[in-house]
């Protein structure tokens, strides 16, 4: 009769190896979008900024495309993968009005890593995440 001795071990080796698999690669996936959100959280917060330091619109616009490319660098993101808008309460022209309120979107697409391009699967297999900040501007501010 042929002896089960040693197989415990090697049962135990290719169980562990099954389960820790999946779990590594939930970390890395769930790392990612947490990189995404606070990419788009810190963009959105950063475009808010830099928009009303700005002097005139066209270097506000300027200035928030820069402050989209740092950030998105800064947490290696592609700019093809993001969007960010801007809104204004109410609807005037400029954005820097007295007593207007701006608003910026930035939108993430995170695409999930190690998705191979087998059967176009790497077309699905991605994650959009947003961040949105708002300021008003003050009343004795604005063009």
């Amino acid at each position: 009769m042929k002896s089960d001795k040693g197989s415990a071990s090697l049962e135990f080796i290719a169980a562990g190896v099954l389960l820790i698999v999946p779990l590594i690669y939930l970390v890395l996936v769930l790392g990612r979008i947490q990189a995404g959100t606070l990419a788009a959280e810190s963009i959105a917060r950063q475009a808010v900024r830099v928009y009303f330091t700005a002097p005139s619109p066209a270097q506000a616009n300027a200035r928030v495309s820069l402050a989209a490319q740092d950030g998105l660098a800064d947490f290696h993101f592609a700019p093809e993968d993001a969007t960010t808008t801007v809104s204004c309460v109410p609807l005037a022209s400029p954005c820097l009005r007295a007593e207007s309120t701006v608003t910026f979107t930035q939108k993430i697409t995170v695409r999930l890593p190690f998705v191979p391009a087998i059967l176009g699967l790497e077309k699905f297999a991605f994650v959009t995440v947003t961040g949105q900040a708002s300021q008003r501007v003050a009343l004795g501010a604005g063009l």
